[in-house]
């Protein structure tokens, strides 16, 4: 039987000898990287920097992009470092700190999608109320409790985590998991396995539920209405969806990966796939909303 301890160390599995080909992926990592943090900040300043742009939609965008650097930075500074090393092992302190960076990104970001589609639900459905409605003061209140409740509920998360005697410290991945630590445990996990199952349906399965609610009550509308009214609903909403379709992609294969055996997807599938929600997500919400909202007010 393997002795149960506290471990000072992790040992990520997943990362195995490309060689030469080390440098290359370096260098695609660090260029994606680089895209990144331009198009995010990017955008942060036109809306911070153009008074016309200072409106609820544009604010919570910019929540969004804030959220995408801080996801971000969470792991590429990490990965790059790991790309180029030889020995794939992390502090146990550092690898909790990633978990809570890599966990309230996912948790924010699902939450501020919420937020941005009532948001489109009060503009299309009550365009006449909608300032009213939508007043500066509960901007500030749902931004602040977008970000305050993810904080709050990882730190309990980490804090349950944490104290876990475990009998081995190997994780397969190329990142921190929480569940792939609660995995390693000796001791029960009875009260970890059930908190992650309420934060799962929290930050996760209502937000989707409230955003699937949202746009019914909008199509409603849409289909009710004029044809001006349908294209409003049409160019304000694509990209909203496109996000959320692209986000929870990424987040329900991370959960598939980290409950099931992978065993049988390729390795280097296997950790694309993992990295999906992390990587392409800040990317494609700059670009996506670029295209589709701030270029028609602020072209540069």
């Amino acid at each position: 039987m393997v002795n149960a301890t506290q471990v000072s160390y992790f040992t990520l599995s997943a990362y195995f000898d490309t060689g030469v080909l080390k440098y290359l992926y370096f260098v695609i990592i660090l260029s994606l990287y680089v895209l990144i943090l331009c198009a995010n900040v990017l955008l942060i300043v036109i809306i911070c920097m153009n008074r016309s742009l200072h409106e609820p939609m544009y604010l919570f965008l910019c929540s969004l992009f804030v959220n995408e650097l801080y996801g971000s930075t969470g792991l590429f500074p990490f990965l790059l470092l790991q790309i180029l090393s030889d020995i794939h092992t992390v502090p146990a302190s550092f690898c909790f700190l990633q978990i809570f960076c890599v966990y309230t990104y996912v948790c924010v970001e699902f939450f501020t999608l919420v937020i941005m589609s009532y948001d489109r639900y009060l503009a299309i459905c009550y365009p006449l109320q909608y300032n009213t409605r939508m007043t500066t003061k509960k901007v500030a209140v749902l931004i602040f409790v977008t970000w305050l409740f993810p904080f709050l509920a990882i730190v309990v998360l980490i804090s349950l985590s944490a104290p876990l005697q475990l009998c081995g410290n190997i994780i397969n991945k190329v990142y921190c998991g929480n569940y792939s630590i609660v995995k390693l445990a000796c001791s029960d996990t009875r009260v970890n396995n059930i908190y992650g199952l309420i934060y799962t349906v929290i930050s996760i399965i209502i937000p989707l539920i409230l955003i699937l609610y949202t746009y019914m009550k909008i199509l409603k509308v849409c289909f009710s209405g004029s044809k001006q009214t349908r294209q409003k609903a049409v160019s304000t909403c694509t990209p909203h969806l496109a996000s959320l379709i692209n986000f929870s992609f990424g987040c329900c294969f991370q959960i598939l990966q980290s409950r099931f055996d992978m065993t049988g997807v390729p390795i280097m599938l296997d950790i694309l796939l993992s990295l999906y929600f992390l990587t392409c997500q800040p990317l494609f919400t700059p670009v996506l909303y670029w295209a589709e909202n701030v270029q028609n007010l602020y072209p540069l």
